[in-house]
């Protein structure tokens, strides 16, 4: 199929459809998810920035769409992706619950150093997911470049004794990482350094790789703005990958899915198994995990849930002016093209 020619304004913001969809748990501080949905000549694209990023930033989050409804994706590698799953930073008696929603997955991310807990609360949680998932299951923690340096050498030489896979961002600068490695290194902690914000919510994301500073990276399509631009930066960085996602519908998730399923290797479990903490989807066949990993499919979505799902008219009004923010904020629209 030729490529599709880009869109203007008027055209996305015509077929804009905004849904509203509650979370099973608290995830990153939000309690509903919020996604503007936009349907192209290649299918439908999502656009769900989180509402604290500017124009600049999410303008990038608007150019995933754009290549997944009007450019499509590169061909697949591979038919299914592996996937993790994701533990929220709940309590440790909740842990076996939320599990419970991954079918077949043996791989767990935990979240960890939330702000209002403690370490032990960390130790806790990751102690819970590994009497669940049981000694041969695979663990890695997220803190969110919550801690500095000393902090997250002290918190991993605790969790390390529950097997850690490695840790993602668990200091905020690319500077602190690159000592954290060292420090653990001292220490005697075998925990590799995965970096995630440092990559995505970075201006030059290859930093990371030239100052030795991870040992992997974490990539996510819609901030890095697209599979194609994403699997750029995986070539150039020269590291490991893992596929994550942003708390997507399945119509965005599809987009991870995509790109993992793009990639010339994937050692790792991929972080594409959120749907499962929304209360509802815009698809009506979900991308949720089947015996621990995903098909690699388009997603359409469906009218009923489009409906079902609807923001309040002032949502959709917010969206649609974001939207027109992004797109005056991105100039001459390098990313309604691929690259």
């Amino acid at each position: 199929m030729t490529d599709s020619p880009p869109p203007d304004l008027d055209t996305v913001l015509a077929g804009l459809r905004v849904v509203a969809i509650p979370m099973r748990v608290r995830f990153r501080g939000i309690t509903v998810r919020e996604a503007a949905l936009i349907e192209g000549p290649r299918g439908w694209g999502e656009f769900a920035a989180f509402p604290e990023y500017g124009p600049v930033e999410a303008s990038r989050w608007l150019g995933a769409a754009v290549e997944a409804a009007w450019h499509g994706w590169p061909p697949a590698r591979r038919g299914r992706v592996p996937v993790n799953a994701t533990v929220p930073a709940v309590p440790a008696g909740e842990v076996a619950r939320v599990l419970a929603g991954f079918d077949g997955c043996e791989t767990a991310k935990v979240k960890v150093a939330e702000r209002g807990q403690s370490l032990a609360d960390d130790v806790g949680r990751v102690a819970a997911v590994r009497d669940v998932m049981g000694a041969s299951a695979r663990i890695r923690v997220d803190a969110n470049g919550a801690w500095d340096v000393a902090q997250a050498s002290d918190a991993l030489a605790a969790l390390a004794a529950y097997g850690l896979e490695y840790a993602e961002q668990p200091c905020a600068t690319v500077d602190e990482l690159r000592r954290l490695r060292v420090a653990l290194a001292r220490r005697g902690v075998e925990v590799p350094v995965a970096a995630d914000e440092s990559i995505r919510k970075a201006e030059d994301p290859l930093r990371v790789a030239r100052e030795e500073a991870a040992d992997l990276v974490v990539v996510k399509v819609a901030p890095l703005g697209g599979v194609r631009r994403a699997l750029d930066v995986v070539a150039a960085c020269g590291l490991p990958a893992v596929v994550s996602s942003a708390l997507e519908t399945s119509v965005g998730m599809a987009a991870g899915v995509a790109l993992a399923a793009a990639l010339p290797e994937l050692p790792y479990a991929c972080g594409l198994g959120t749907v499962a903490l929304l209360e509802g989807d815009v698809a009506a066949d979900s991308l949720v995990p089947e015996g621990g990993d995903l098909p690699v499919r388009r997603v359409a979505a469906d009218p009923g849930l489009l409906e079902r799902w609807a923001a309040p008219e002032d949502r959709r009004a917010w969206w649609a002016g974001r939207v027109a923010a992004c797109w005056s904020t991105a100039g001459e629209h390098p990313w309604n093209r691929p690259g």
